[in-house]
């Protein structure tokens, strides 16, 4: 495992790093589209709009499904357009980008608090994907809940997902808990069935990237098979996810649009050619879980349950 930090004020650099899923999580991808708005008008003197116009359109190109990028690239757009003192425009979106990564914070602290309420005892929990400060603001979405129970006595252990094709769980997930000290072990994704058949785990909890206003929810691809799997084994299964994850202009899932990814992703491990790379593969970077499989979904305002009213 290694820490890797890049230092740049670069825009472009930016994009490519939400791209190539340096940058990832939704909550943190619309915190990263802010910061990187802001700060290419760092040596901008002139052509203001047009320069605002092709640095939006580059982020918003970056990755279709997680609508928290969108809403924050709009929250800049509000902002810039009140701009009337050209010599502010950098100060005043870089001001709006810390807003927008404190609010997303205070979300997370939120999250922690009510998911907190969905645990009656000493629990085993099991995870997908990445959710914590490395997707987040904060400790993150289902990780700051799983967190919280954890201090508060009420998290056994957490099986983690190793997440293919990317292993987000194996890379990211199993760090954010051994630096918290939370009891863990990984599992390949296919290994989850056996978990609950074998009654080792008592909550599924995820986060994710874009939500409907019927709660149908995409989140990071395997996800969807542990709704199946909880509804089977009749465990609950939870999202949590802040209200800039909801997407108040679609009716239900299908109007969610997926992004696939390139086949190399699952052809290759970190740059290692694994099979024959003019395999056809699919490769969808997230699916849909339909409402009626969600238990409850954490936000920063309260826990809603199926179905989801709240949203309308």
């Amino acid at each position: 495992m290694q820490e890797v930090y890049v230092d740049t004020d670069d825009y472009e650099r930016i994009a490519a790093a939400i791209e190539r899923l340096e940058l990832r999580g939704a909550p943190l991808i619309g915190i990263s589209a802010a910061f990187a708005l802001a700060l290419s008008f760092k040596n901008v003197s002139s052509n203001h709009s047009e320069h605002f116009n092709k640095v939006y359109k580059r982020l918003a190109s970056t990755r279709p499904t997680a609508v928290n990028l969108f809403y924050a690239l709009d929250r800049m757009k509000k902002v810039f357009q009140t701009i009337t003192d050209f010599s502010k425009t950098y100060q005043t979106l870089l001001d709006e980008a810390v807003a927008i990564y404190n609010f997303e914070e205070h979300c997370s602290n939120k999250m922690a608090e009510h998911g907190f309420n969905i645990f009656t005892k000493k629990s085993n929990i099991l995870t997908h994907c990445n959710t914590g400060a490395l997707a987040t603001a904060g400790f993150g979405t289902a990780f700051a809940v799983i967190k919280k129970a954890f201090d508060e006595g009420y998290v056994n252990h957490v099986y983690a997902d190793e997440t293919r094709p990317l292993l987000q769980g194996l890379r990211l997930t199993s760090y954010e808990l051994e630096k918290n000290g939370i009891p863990f072990s990984v599992q390949t994704d296919s290994m989850a069935a056996v978990l609950m058949q074998q009654g080792k785990v008592d909550l599924v909890i995820t986060g994710a990237d874009r939500i409907a206003l019927n709660g149908d929810s995409a989140n990071k691809v395997g996800t969807y098979n542990l709704a199946v799997l909880c509804n089977y084994h009749n465990i609950p299964f939870y999202i949590a996810a802040p209200t800039t994850t909801i997407d108040r202009k679609i009716p239900t899932g299908a109007d969610i649009e997926i992004e696939y990814r390139n086949s190399s992703e699952i052809l290759s491990i970190n740059g290692n050619q694994i099979a024959n790379p003019n395999i056809k593969t699919f490769s969808p970077a997230f699916d849909v879980t339909p409402s009626h499989l969600i238990k409850g979904i954490i936000t920063e305002e309260d826990i809603y349950f199926f179905p989801y009213n709240f949203i309308r």
